[in-house]
């Protein structure tokens, strides 16, 4: 039998929960790389998912916390729109993926990981990439360092 190695997931089960807001506390902080976090619009913000279902795994939140579609205003509503085009674009230059999946979780009995800030997420897919590794072991395969695509993405949604 082969062993798949995903050290970097480690880093997930050994981190403690902190309090608050992941999402407040990296808007907040001007350290944009460490946070993934690939672009500021005026009332959201485009960043990478550090636990990535697959390779460009993007998220997209409002700058105010709000935990559901209902409690964005109008221009919070647009921009989330825009935003995922706009990152939807870079992926299509730097990764090539073949389709997306590009949706939101609301609540605790949808799926939602933090279930009081909404975050649209958009997953690129590549025919063929059945993530059968997920289903039979828990693991993820992620092809590139995410610094790595970080560098590639921040610059393609500047273009």
């Amino acid at each position: 039998m082969k062993e798949l190695w995903a050290p970097w997931r480690i880093e997930y089960f050994k981190k403690a929960k902190g309090k608050g807001c992941f999402l407040c506390k990296s808007f907040k902080s001007s350290r944009d790389r460490d946070n993934l976090l690939l672009k500021r619009g005026k009332a959201c913000i485009v960043l990478m998912n550090r636990y990535p279902y697959t390779g460009g795994h993007l998220m997209v939140a409002p700058l105010r916390h709000v935990a559901t579609l209902e409690d964005m205003n109008p221009a919070e509503l647009a921009e989330m729109m825009e935003l995922t085009q706009q990152a939807m674009r870079a992926l299509k230059k730097v990764s090539r993926p073949h389709g997306f999946n590009v949706g939101i979780n609301i609540g605790e009995a949808a799926g939602a990981g933090l279930k009081d800030h909404i975050h649209l997420h958009i997953v690129p897919r590549w025919t063929g990439d059945t993530n059968y590794v997920t289903v039979m072991a828990d693991i993820r395969v992620v092809p590139q360092a995410l610094q790595e695509l970080w560098k590639e993405l921040r610059k393609a949604m500047k273009d």
